[in-house]
């Protein structure tokens, strides 16, 4: 009988939270982690005064949090205080809440700019398009943004409240722990466009089960997503599998931004009839021509930079730039809302629109053991195998860069090559040759970032609306923590830049880490007057602009 009641003591037991202990190691485990992976560590504390190696603000919270959701609270807490786009925490839960309606900042305002009408039919529901959000569940929709922040990981301020705002209408636990604390609706106080203020009962739509708890001692398993892969990155030999890691350099467009059209080939405003848009066949991006002051002007959308096939997709964009090359004066790159990719395709794309020498991004690495071991496994198996020369003399640069920084006790590596043995790119057999132009938003991310960059560092033509986001850098997974099996993202590498870059609110430097880049011509998409006008006025401003620049370069 005793036996038998150790036993069912024992399984009671394992039902339990996490101890308090447990959740200090968890906690150790995480900054540990990225005390050994995370390269923009300096970074942080120069430009935020965030030491993410000072815990004393966090252990005590840590260690007497009541509950697992209550632990994992704080720690998503000091995750967002480093600000980075590419560095996250995830909790493994598929719970999620929503409601149907799709909010952003416009004009400083909370502002409905989505309405799935399956789920909110306009009979019961006359919210329209344009409304501004005044309250949720009676608290003021400027304080809700403030504490919804905190879950926003983002290097960009604009970005990480306009995600705040969205986290009004739309909860996946995975990123609030505490999601599922909802009732069964949400009452929603919103100011119509004639004025009148009117408060609806919303019903929330819920999907899989919550995480309650996660008990003290579940196995540990790496519970991250699987990178989406190129056709390439499937066929490679394991020698070249650093290189690809190196490479990555996105955001899941389904994880925390939720933005409208992230990562879509659709943009997100309409031609209007007067620009007469002409559309030519595409797949992988979106092509065409339009009309602007007398002239003809190319338009192509990148919506990421991780295709399924890149060699397919430098065929297309070939196609295209003959095409524009043959018929165009002048050509729009619109990298808005773009969620980023593989850093090695985004210079082959770059290469097709410089048609002169350039100085690509350098990353500067984390110097650790694992990434010295990696390289010097991969060069060795690389010669083995009598890979290509410009792989074993890549890896050879990168082999002897971290045992430099490594020997003279540095945090990174210097600026490194991760696509060819040498950061200076060649043009490709086809470019564009005529004057071009670059649209970019606080969601042009990562890939995104270092697009607009590399082009401005060329000085190939005017970028053209806001800053990019200010994702700068290379990313990886990595499992954190033993007991909890939450997940976690970390910029390992830094874009670096050719040349320097003074911005206001941050120091002059080459990183584009948080800064991002920033426009030669600003101007603000998120208005209501774009909202309510499919965007009109937007595209009038950038077909004025590309004239302009196309008459100035002659």
């Amino acid at each position: 009988m005793n036996r038998i009641f150790l036993f069912l003591g024992c399984g009671i037991a394992a039902m339990a939270q996490m101890t308090a202990e447990q959740r200090v190691f968890d906690f150790q485990a995480l900054v540990a982690s990225l005390n050994r992976n995370y390269a923009p560590y300096e970074w942080k504390r120069e430009l935020f005064g965030f030491d993410m190696l000072d815990l004393k603000p966090w252990m005590e919270r840590v260690r007497t949090a009541p509950s697992d959701l209550e632990y994992f609270e704080v720690v998503a807490e000091y995750m967002s205080s480093l600000r980075d786009t590419h560095t996250s925490y995830r909790i493994p839960s598929i719970f999620s809440a929503t409601t149907g309606l799709h909010l952003d900042i416009y004009d400083a305002k909370v502002i409905v700019d989505s309405i799935n009408r399956t789920t909110l039919p306009l009979a019961r529901y006359s919210i329209a398009i344009g409304d501004e959000v005044l309250a949720v569940d009676g608290k003021p929709a400027a304080e809700l943004v403030n504490f919804y922040r905190k879950y926003s990981y983002s290097g960009n301020e604009s970005a990480a409240r306009r995600q705040a705002a969205l986290r009004f209408v739309s909860r996946p636990q995975s990123v609030i722990p505490r999601a599922h604390e909802i009732g069964e609706s949400v009452k929603i106080l919103v100011r119509h466009a004639n004025g009148e203020e009117e408060e609806y009962t919303i019903p929330w739509i819920k999907f899989g089960d919550p995480l309650l708890k996660v008990g003290p001692v579940p196995s540990p398993v790496k519970t991250s997503k699987p990178e989406r892969r190129s056709v390439e990155e499937e066929a490679a030999p394991d020698y070249l599998k650093p290189l690809f890691e190196l490479a990555r350099d996105g955001v899941d467009a389904d994880e925390s931004r939720d933005v409208l059209n992230y990562g879509s080939l659709v943009q997100v405003w309409a031609w209007p009839a007067s620009a007469g848009y002409t559309a030519r066949a595409a797949s992988v991006f979106r092509a065409g021509t339009f009309r602007a002051d007398g002239l003809r002007i190319g338009y192509i959308r990148i919506p990421n930079f991780s295709p399924p096939s890149t060699a397919a997709a430098l065929a297309e964009l070939e196609a295209h730039i003959q095409f524009f090359n043959e018929n165009t004066d002048g050509l729009v790159i619109d990298v808005m809302r773009n969620n980023g990719g593989n850093a090695c395709y985004n210079e082959d794309v770059q290469r097709r629109l410089i048609p002169y020498t350039f100085r690509g991004l350098g990353r500067e690495l984390r110097a650790n053991r694992n990434w010295l071991n990696r390289f010097s496994g991969t060069y060795y198996s690389a010669r083995a195998n009598n890979a290509d020369t410009w792989i074993i003399q890549l890896y050879e640069i990168l082999l002897n860069e971290m045992r430099t920084a490594l020997t003279e006790n540095r945090a990174r590596t210097g600026p490194v090559p991760i696509c060819s043995p040498s950061l200076d790119r060649t043009p490709a057999n086809v470019t564009y040759s005529k004057p071009l132009m670059v649209i970019t938003d606080e969601f042009s991310t990562s890939a995104a970032d270092g697009f607009p960059a590399a082009l401005q560092d060329a000085r190939r033509g005017p970028i053209f609306g806001k800053r990019s986001n200010g994702a700068g850098g290379t990313v990886l997974d990595f499992a954190s923590g033993v007991f909890s099996e939450a997940s976690s993202r970390a910029t390992v590498g830094m874009h670096h830049r050719q040349r320097p870059v003074t911005a206001d609110g941050y120091p002059t430097s080459s990183y584009v880490e948080n800064v991002g880049v920033h426009p030669d011509i600003p101007y603000e998409f998120m208005t209501v007057e774009n909202l309510m006008n499919g965007g009109r006025p937007f595209v009038e401003a950038f077909s004025k602009a590309i004239a302009d620049h196309i008459r100035s370069s002659r």
